[in-house]
């Protein structure tokens, strides 16, 4: 049996011979926590860090190198930590001067850790307990074991998600994965509040992955995970919706079981009911009444388009006044913080602690919301 000590001690070795090799005093690896509110760090003998109130927040909110100095003289250099697109935290180089080199150094650094990072938390549990600041509900700790990172991309499409109450979901779930040619994602909402919820989102992403893995398109990807549902939980069922984006032409395909449609924001603008079509039953035993074959939809993006898929725990949430969050207020806080240019995965950390954080708001129901913004290099 792995000892939680050990392992943290061997990331420690690591991080001490790069800081070594890199000619500064100390490197701190801070990792952002299961909500984004908090950079926690890997050695004890430094302190959790605000996301929103902190030099060290700004570089990771922003992926910008930021730089102050220490009340010892040194001077800090924090620089995010990222995999990809995905945001893990920052790092804290502790150099007794700047210069062009130790910037160049300490940025390949960031990258190397980034990986090392990555490639350890998967079975580490020292992560994962740095990165947790509340107990987990049971439901919880299944449904996230099965979730992929919060946020992918490339060149052409960047996928990112959030999902509260962080602790204690049940049936809400997403997932997005990437071909060389394609964008997969799908939001998920399953019946329920319990174990069982949960269990059912877990097997109708499991049926997703697998049909997605074989070359499935969409109506054979729905029709596993119906069959899945109807044979293994035939007393549950799946609301959702499952879509595919073509990187280099922007067509997007789709189908709504039973969902709340998505939202386009093209311009900084809503499009009204752009991807509004009537929805199928959900996944599960109801689609064993279909007469016909899943319906498939189909649009062409343009470039800077973001399509927003989320579950109805988003715009059922209360506010201070007692009225619903809604539609409008949901698209006009995204509108907003695309106008400022701001990150995909910056715009729905933020949303999504508004709606935690706001005085007397309230969330209903699970609230997810995932978000594909296909921005494809100028030719």
């Amino acid at each position: 049996m792995s000892d939680p000590g050990v392992a943290a001690k061997s990331f420690a070795t690591v991080v001490a011979r790069c800081a070594a090799a890199l000619g500064v005093h100390q490197i701190v690896v801070y990792l952002a926590d299961l909500q984004q509110r908090r950079l926690m760090p890997l050695t004890e003998i430094s302190t959790p860090l605000d996301i929103d109130g902190s030099l060290a927040g700004w570089a990771y909110r922003t992926l910008s190198l930021r730089v102050e100095e220490s009340p010892t003289g040194e001077v800090m250099i924090w620089l995010p930590l990222v995999d990809g697109t995905e945001r893990l935290g920052v790092i804290c180089v502790h150099s007794g001067s700047l210069d062009a080199a130790t910037l160049r150094r300490s940025r390949s650094m960031a990258a190397l850790l980034a990986m090392l990072v990555t490639s350890k938390r998967a079975y580490k549990e020292t992560f994962v307990q740095r990165t947790r600041t509340e107990p987990m509900h049971l439901p919880a700790e299944l449904l996230r074991a099965y979730l992929p990172p919060r946020t992918i991309g490339n060149s052409n499409v960047v996928s990112t998600a959030v999902l509260e109450p962080a602790y204690e979901v049940g049936g809400d779930a997403f997932d997005h994965a990437l071909t060389s040619t394609t964008l997969h994602a799908a939001m998920l909402d399953s019946m329920g509040h319990d174990l069982a919820s949960g269990l059912t989102s877990v097997v109708t992403l499991a049926a997703c992955r697998n049909a997605r893995r074989t070359g499935a398109d969409l109506p054979d990807l729905v029709a596993s995970v119906d069959h899945a549902l109807t044979q293994w939980l035939p007393d549950q069922f799946c609301t959702g919706v499952l879509l595919q984006l073509e990187l280099t032409t922007g067509v997007l395909r789709w189908i709504n079981c039973g969902h709340p449609p998505p939202l386009l924001i093209r311009n900084e603008h809503l499009v009204d009911d752009a991807l509004a079509r009537a929805a199928d039953p959900p996944m599960g035993l109801p689609a064993t009444f279909l007469d016909l074959p899943r319906t498939v939809h189909e649009i062409s993006l343009e470039p800077g388009d973001r399509v927003l898929l989320y579950t109805d725990g988003v715009t059922e949430a209360r506010m201070q006044d007692g009225s619903l969050f809604g539609l409008d207020r949901f698209a006009d806080s995204v509108i907003r913080a695309t106008a400022g240019g701001e990150l995909a995965s910056e715009t729905l950390r933020r949303l999504i602690h508004w709606l935690l954080d706001s005085e007397n708001s309230k969330l209903r129901d699970d609230a997810t919301i995932l978000m594909v913004e296909w921005q494809p290099p100028r030719l």
